[in-house]
């Protein structure tokens, strides 16, 4: 009889039957292989969860520390089963990493989000070689190419110095994009305070924990509204639609998101400045690393995989679509 092949797709999300374990898995499971924080990634629930040590921390944050009935640090290429598992750099976020699973004289690796462009606030994509890549598809359409982030945020501070009388409000999401946005600012010379709301406080001390400089950030809830003119203040983009934002003086709404380069989606948001910021693989990015990577097969998991199936039909590459479903409810 032959062997089941390494991974397959099951509705909890990708399954390895010879080690008897799903990675990212959209429901809970026994055992459960988490490649970030995420939420549409990391859910509470399972019985055992594998991970960096950063994403395990980042689940406790969010979830509480019963969010799973066992926990193990991803360190070494472990031993689950028939197959060899180990974890590698993704740099979509802190802690962020793309899962190689080896077995039956393969390596599948599973990118999980990932990002080429550096950032200070997560460890760099470390290219894998293998047989299979099984890519998100998040950004998957060549009309996105995304700006180099120190041009958005040169942007933003101009903005801030043109309107010194309005608060800049920036829309960034709490775990990865708010201390990637924070970090750019900083790297960018500004040295005054930023004022974040208390959804991210917890995210960015860890961060801070961790050794990444975040600067002097400060609650968005203190001072009188005039305190906040020429002030940058971060917050979830679900913040704007309440009451919050209307303590701020004329605020500038922002937000940070790869999904900025398209314009309808700035203006349904009232969005007064975009900021293309993306923690995911744009266009470019995406094709130049599966070049790089030259595997015998292409696996996507999710996003636009229409465009990614032609160009791998167009460039002589296998590929199929995974159709997997629940994810992208909060990476961008």
């Amino acid at each position: 009889m032959a062997r089941p092949p390494l991974l397959i797709p099951r509705p909890e999300g990708l399954y390895c039957p010879a080690g008897d374990f799903f990675i990212d898995p959209t429901r809970p499971v026994p055992r459960a292989l988490v490649t970030h924080g995420h939420s549409d990634h990391a859910r509470a629930g399972h019985g055992a969860v594998l991970a960096t040590a950063e994403t395990l921390d980042i689940m406790a944050i969010r979830y509480g520390d019963d969010f799973t009935q066992s926990r193990q640090v991803a360190g070494d290429p472990i031993r689950i089963g028939e197959v060899t598992v180990s974890f590698h750099p993704a740099g979509h976020v802190l802690g962020s990493a793309q899962i190689a699973v080896e077995g039956q004289g393969q390596r599948i690796v599973v990118s999980g989000d990932y990002a080429r462009v550096p950032t200070p606030t997560c460890a760099p994509f470390q290219p894998v070689p293998c047989d299979i890549f099984v890519t998100e598809a998040t950004f998957a359409l060549p009309v996105f190419r995304h700006p180099p982030p120190e041009a958005e945020i040169a942007r933003l501070l101009s903005s801030v110095q043109a309107n010194p009388d309005r608060a800049h409000l920036i829309g960034a999401y709490a775990l990865g994009k708010a201390q990637r946005v924070i970090a750019a600012i900083r790297q960018a010379g500004w040295d005054a305070p930023i004022y974040i709301h208390g959804a991210l406080q917890r995210l960015c001390d860890y961060h801070m924990a961790r050794g990444i400089d975040l600067g002097d950030l400060r609650p968005a809830t203190a001072g009188r509204k005039a305190d906040f003119a020429g002030a940058i203040v971060i917050a979830p983009p679900s913040a704007f639609a309440a009451t919050w934002a209307q303590r701020f003086p004329d605020p500038v709404i922002a937000f940070a998101s790869g999904w900025m380069q398209v314009r309808a989606r700035a203006r349904q948001r009232g969005v007064e400045l975009p900021l293309v910021i993306s923690d995911h693989v744009d266009w470019p990015n995406l094709t130049a690393t599966i070049d790089e990577l030259n595997p015998a097969e292409v696996w996507i998991t999710h996003g636009r995989e229409d465009a990614l199936m032609r160009w791998c039909d167009l460039t002589q590459r296998t590929a199929k679509p995974l159709h997997l479903v629940g994810y992208e409810d909060e990476a961008e």
